[in-house]
């Protein structure tokens, strides 16, 4: 898994796989990408800062780290 952090637009993008994206699907301020045999491929995650808020205590300390340290 990739784990990306862009500051400028508070996006946290994971990778999941290196399938080709088919098609994307968003709700509630994430953006799923899907390979065509609708498996995720890769997450994006709008306002990444105050998900990760509402979210500490369940990620893995990588992702924690990406978006803080930016």
């Amino acid at each position: 898994m990739k784990i990306k952090y862009s500051k400028d637009v508070d996006i946290l993008m994971m990778e999941l796989s290196n399938d080709p994206i088919a098609f994307a699907e968003k709700k509630a301020g994430v953006i799923v990408h899907f390979n065509k045999s609708r498996q995720p491929v890769a997450l994006e995650i709008m306002d990444a800062k105050e998900w990760l808020k509402e979210t500490y205590s369940l990620l893995p300390r990588d992702i924690e780290r990406e978006v803080l340290t930016a």
